[in-house]
């Protein structure tokens, strides 16, 4: 497969297109953002965590009936993938209140939550990613009700399923995001799984081990990444 011109630099990712119809290749950068892009910095080795993180766990979810957009990993930061028709929608699945849930319920960072707790957000940088509840998504023509369920349904299974997978890591599923795109009108699993967009806490000290290390100046930032890889990988063998 050969990388053509960029398509696309986002926050995270550069996104080529190549000589294959209907793929494109993603670039995992080490840049770090956080605060709708007002913080900004360099995590080590990230982009390669990510990449490698984001593989495993897609090919896992896969042989588990979960269809992502995953082609296979090109080298240790890119990945090819089919180009979607990206959903201007992000979904998030809480297991365990945090960050933004925590100050808009008035619960205590790590209260577990009664069943797991599906949120839908508007996909858009400068409205600052307004959450939605379903008649918005409706209104603004996102998704249809046939999908949402799909999309819903779909991602409290990869929390059923990535659950024990992290546990197995000995790691703590707090909350992830989601993404989905459209291929031939198949709603697909894109975007990453990652400590980027993984909430994940030590199973025994709860100590963070995800983005939140950079959000709140935590350090041990390259170090915590690596190590999340390295129990991932170790978990698989």
């Amino acid at each position: 497969m050969e990388k053509r011109e960029l398509l696309y630099e986002g926050k995270a990712k550069r996104v080529f297109k190549t000589d294959e119809p209907g793929m494109i290749i993603q670039d995992f950068k080490d840049s770090a953002t956080a605060f709708d892009g007002k913080k900004k910095g360099e995590i080590g080795g990230k982009g390669s965590v990510n990449a490698n993180m984001t593989v495993i766990i897609f090919k896992y979810l896969e042989e588990r009936g979960i269809p992502t957009h995953l082609v296979e990993q090109l080298s240790d930061h890119e990945i090819a993938t089919y180009q979607l028709d990206m959903l201007k929608l992000e979904v998030i699945v809480r297991n365990i209140a945090a960050g933004s849930l925590a100050k808009r319920v008035g619960y205590p960072e790590g209260q577990e939550l009664r069943e797991p707790l599906v949120e839908y957000f508007l996909k858009d940088d400068s409205l600052g990613d307004p959450m939605l509840a379903p008649n918005h998504i409706w209104e603004l023509g996102l998704v249809t009700p046939e999908q949402l369920d799909e999309i819903t349904a779909v991602s409290l299974k990869v929390n059923e399923l990535l659950i024990p997978f992290f546990e197995g890591a000995g790691l703590k599923l707090v909350d992830f995001k989601l993404e989905f795109g459209l291929k031939d009108g198949r709603i697909l699993l894109a975007d990453e799984l990652s400590p980027d967009n993984c909430r994940l806490w030590d199973t025994e000290t709860g100590e963070i081990m995800d983005k939140d290390r950079f959000r709140r100046d935590l350090g041990k930032l390259e170090e915590t990444y690596a190590e999340v890889l390295r129990r991932v990988q170790e978990r698989m063998r």
